[in-house]
């Protein structure tokens, strides 16, 4: 997924203001800077004809021709300059990554503000180009990796310029330093250090804890660990959401796959109510609950097979009523034992208000329904009364926690507990329609 951010060109403005506040300028450096040349006036008026062409594909022909015959000039780092510069405005990322490395390959040659400036140029380049199938190799995520790490370590050490303000030098080293940090987990992912990657993100939120594509990266790095980081992971992706991350439609998609995958529901829309809950959350706060919970499929199972806890939890709500919703949700149950409180003929349909307990007792004493069933094709069930005990196998497809309420589709009832003829009101009911005792 391509998403833009707002670091890349402020760190490219703020490394402009950078080189040219009165330090030893780099970005638009020529050899006229020099005191005491050592090239010829024939490489001298060859590189000045290759700088000074507008068109950028003509000046990249004329950095070809004065390379090609000038190959070990001392004005090499300045046509390199001028490679990395015009290919990053053409778009050609790899290209432009390949000249920043040959200056840096020069070593004490270049100055500190040079050396960062090209740093910044390279970490842009990969992170534009990211997609670029010649970027996405272990050699070049490693070199992008200790890019990233020196340019973070001059970045450590500079000094500010005289003509900079403090607010304007401030400014300047944590847009440089969130695009290093960023880079360089992305470079820590593709190296699949999921762990180094983490980290790097975090040194990055520390600098700019809203920044959304920050949070994206990192969620994607939580879920990528071994084990998973999940709820971390799935904070971080609806932080990003909170935050209005670029592309936030298909940030959503992939959250809510995960969501999927993790706990595999009965209802897929529960999962869209998690993710709503947790957006709203991270928009209110930037730190994640200490109390927030995700179950996971496993924890879902084991609620399921937990049929003591199934109404009592469900009433209770909270972290207890979330768990067992979500591994209920969309589940037949066979023969659900319970007293009809009311009945509601709609043609060969009908809804039953009824009330379920463990005991019959509880049932017996019970002043309101606790669930809503609603059968289907079983015109026979319209002989139903009020107060009989019956045994239906439905779908659980709805909850209220308060007033409690279950309502279940598609219900048939068990054909034993229907009486044979539509039998007078108060008449005694079949023995056979009480539930069993518990």
């Amino acid at each position: 997924m391509t998403i833009a951010c707002k670091w890349i060109s402020a760190a490219l403005l703020s490394i402009t203001l950078l080189a040219g506040s009165g330090a030893a300028a780099a970005w638009s450096a020529t050899p006229q800077d020099q005191a005491k040349p050592n090239y010829t006036l024939a490489e001298y008026n060859a590189y000045q004809a290759a700088h000074n062409e507008k068109d950028p594909q003509a000046k990249i022909k004329a950095l070809d021709d004065f390379v090609g015959k000038y190959p070990m000039s001392e004005l090499l780092q300045f046509a390199y300059n001028d490679y990395y510069l015009t290919y990053l405005a053409l778009k050609k990322y790899p290209e432009a990554i390949t000249n920043v490395d040959k200056l840096l390959a020069l070593g004490d040659k270049i100055n500190a503000t040079a050396r960062l400036t090209a740093l910044v140029a390279r970490a842009q380049a990969f992170s534009a180009g990211s997609a670029d199938k010649t970027l996405q190799t272990p050699e070049q995520y490693t070199k992008t990796r200790d890019a990233a790490t020196q340019g973070l370590a001059i970045l450590g050490k500079y000094e500010k310029p005289a003509n900079m303000t403090d607010e304007q030098f401030a400014g300047t080293k944590k847009n440089i330093g969130m695009l290093f940090n960023n880079v360089a987990g992305m470079a820590d992912s593709g190296l699949k250090d999921y762990k180094a990657a983490v980290d790097s993100y975090n040194a990055a939120l520390a600098l700019d804890p809203n920044d959304p594509l920050t949070h994206y990266r990192m969620g994607i790095a939580d879920l990528q660990l071994m084990p998973a980081d999940a709820v971390g992971g799935y904070w971080e992706l609806s932080r990003a959401l909170a935050l209005k991350v670029p592309g936030d439609a298909q940030v959503r998609a992939y959250l809510r796959n995960q969501l999927l995958h993790y706990q595999q529901p009965g209802c897929d829309k529960l999962v869209d109510d998690e993710i709503n809950q947790m957006v709203t959350l991270a928009t209110s706060s930037s730190d994640r609950p200490e109390t927030l919970t995700i179950p996971s499929a496993d924890d879902l199972k084991k609620a399921q097979e937990d049929t003591a806890n199934f109404i009592p939890w469900l009433q209770e709500g909270g972290d207890h009523g979330k768990t067992m919703w979500l591994a209920t949700c969309g589940l037949e149950y066979p023969d659900v034992a319970v007293r009809v409180m009311e009945v509601t003929p709609d043609g060969d349909n009908l809804t039953l208000k009824v009330f379920r307990a463990a005991t019959e007792e509880e049932m017996q004493a019970a002043t309101a329904p606790n669930m809503e069933v609603h059968v289907v094709g079983q015109p026979d069930a319209k002989r139903i009364q009020k107060d009989d005990y019956v045994r239906f196998t439905g779908t659980l497809t709805a909850y209220a926690q308060s007033p409690f309420l279950l309502t279940w589709e598609n219900a048939k009832v068990n054909t034993e507990d229907i009486s044979p003829e539509k039998a007078a009101p108060g008449a005694k009911r079949p023995a056979h329609a009480l539930p069993p005792k518990k």
